[in-house]
């Protein structure tokens, strides 16, 4: 398995850049390539397989174990000519002091070749000791070659090379002039996401072209192949499958207010019996026919307030399937929709109003990284009573005129949520928090929101709601 982890010496470096170019570029080269991304993150994956083609598939120290890393990278790797790892922030940089979920851990637990992206800016001779600084903090850690980003012209980039042959044995294998062309829109959470992007196949291809002449493709697809041997995990046994009486239908919100879903998420629950059935927001007047109940997960809602708002049709069943009882699982953005209103820059949107919250933007993060959770009494879900989950948040909105006395499935332990001790709100058969989750294994969370829907299926709300969700009408 032909493999390599792109990373930096900090982040904004430009590594996401370089990465989508290389991955666009070596597919316009025929070449089958499979991205990964390290940590939690919705954006940068959604860009990565644009320019590859294939889903991106994020690998997660805090998130999954050593085992699950390697049997999913090793699982999607073996079908491609290459894989490129892209890291998050630095090189070196994580949660725990030892480093045991830096990017440089996961390039050991994966031994991957380090290919390191420079940010160049105002650099000549400093670029040495950067460089053996980053090898000797960790001599087993093989960086095998380095790329100089936003090069200010042909004399910077020559004397860099210089410096780096006479002081050091690090090739370099590629240099980027600055180029305002390279960057994607940005926006309060990141990259613009390519669902947004108008021009996001058009802008992958430039980016391809740029990064092909000024990158060496065939010295990174060497240095890719110098990696080791790979001997993965045994991936996890099948499931058995589902009869055809115990599948359900799930709608799922996608468009370009909703569009963050890890796709294993989207294939454990398909594994699991469900039959996804997307959905547009902003376009669709009416929900797919014959659900069993929804997905709805993060996005950016706030940016299409008119459009969601004008769309009362849809709002309208889904409040209506919601009293109906309708199992429904929302995440951030998803809890979002489901509120009574969303403000935002001095405008206000009405939303679905299943939840008796209105939203509101603020200026900074209101929640940012991982969490931990703890189900409650009312955790609606069997298969995740009494348990502990882990998780991500990343917003800047929080829920105001929320009634006392509303019914949570998650205890925070670690994290913010809707208030820095409760996540999760228990609404009829709906299940709604700002945690987003991943699904690994058989105690994920979407067989267990499967189980839940095949429960409900067919059941009269007065029955559903206290009976299963254990939520008062």
């Amino acid at each position: 398995m032909n493999r390599l982890l792109v990373s930096a010496a900090h982040k904004s470096s430009g590594k996401t850049t370089v990465t989508l170019g290389l991955c666009a570029a070596l597919s316009a080269q025929g070449q089958r390539v499979q991205a990964f991304k390290k940590g939690p993150d919705y954006i940068d994956p959604m860009w990565l397989a644009q320019a590859s083609g294939r889903p991106c598939y994020n690998l997660d120290p805090y998130l999954m174990t050593g085992a699950q890393i390697r049997s999913l990278f090793g699982q999607h790797a073996q079908h491609a000519d290459l894989s490129i790892v892209e890291g998050n922030k630095g090189l070196y940089d994580g949660l725990a002091l030892d480093g045991s979920n830096s990017n440089a851990a996961l390039a050991h637990m994966l031994e991957l070749p380090v290919l390191l992206v420079i940010d160049a800016r105002g650099m000549t001779r400093g670029i040495a000791p950067l460089i053996l600084g980053y090898q000797a903090f960790d001599k087993n850690l093989r960086i095998a070659g380095v790329i100089l980003n936003r090069l200010g012209g042909s004399r910077h980039e020559a004397k860099l090379r210089a410096v780096i042959e006479h002081y050091t044995d690090v090739p370099v294998l590629g240099a980027i002039a600055e180029d305002e062309e390279l960057a994607v829109a940005e926006r309060h959470l990141g990259l613009m996401p390519s669902n947004e992007h108008a021009q996001a196949a058009q802008q992958v291809q430039r980016i391809g072209a740029r990064i092909a002449a000024q990158v060496d493709l065939q010295r990174v697809r060497d240095l890719a192949a110098s990696a080791p041997r790979f001997q993965p995990e045994p991936a996890p046994p099948a499931a058995s499958p589902v009869a055809p009486a115990q599948r359900v239908r799930i709608g799922l919100a996608r468009d370009q207010a909703f569009g963050f879903y890890y796709p294993d998420d989207l294939q454990a629950l398909e594994a699991a019996g469900a039959e996804l059935l997307p959905f547009d927001t902003l376009r669709d007047t009416s929900l797919p026919p014959d659900l069993d109940g929804l997905f709805i997960g993060g996005g950016f809602p706030e940016l299409f307030l008119p459009q969601l708002q004008a769309n009362a049709a849809l709002r309208a069943q889904i409040a209506d399937a919601i009293e109906a009882g309708l199992p429904v699982y929302a995440e951030c953005g998803g809890l979002m929709y489901l509120a009574r209103s969303i403000s935002w820059q001095g405008q206000t949107g009405r939303m679905v109003g299943a939840i008796p919250a209105d939203v509101v933007m603020h200026t900074r993060p209101v929640g940012r990284g991982y969490v931990s959770l703890n189900a409650s009494a009312v955790m609606p879900w069997p298969a995740l009573r009494d348990t502990q989950v882990r998780g991500h948040e990343f917003h800047y909105s929080a829920l105001e005129g929320l009634p006392a006395g509303a019914r949570t499935a998650w205890r925070v332990t670690r994290g913010h949520g809707l208030d820095g001790q409760v996540d999760g709100l228990v609404h009829r058969n709906v299940l709604a928090g700002y945690a987003h989750l991943r699904s690994l294994g058989p105690e994920g969370w979407a067989p267990a929101f499967v189980d839940f829907v095949r429960r409900c299926r067919g059941t009269a709300r007065a029955a559903a709601a206290p009976e299963i969700a254990g939520v008062a009408p």
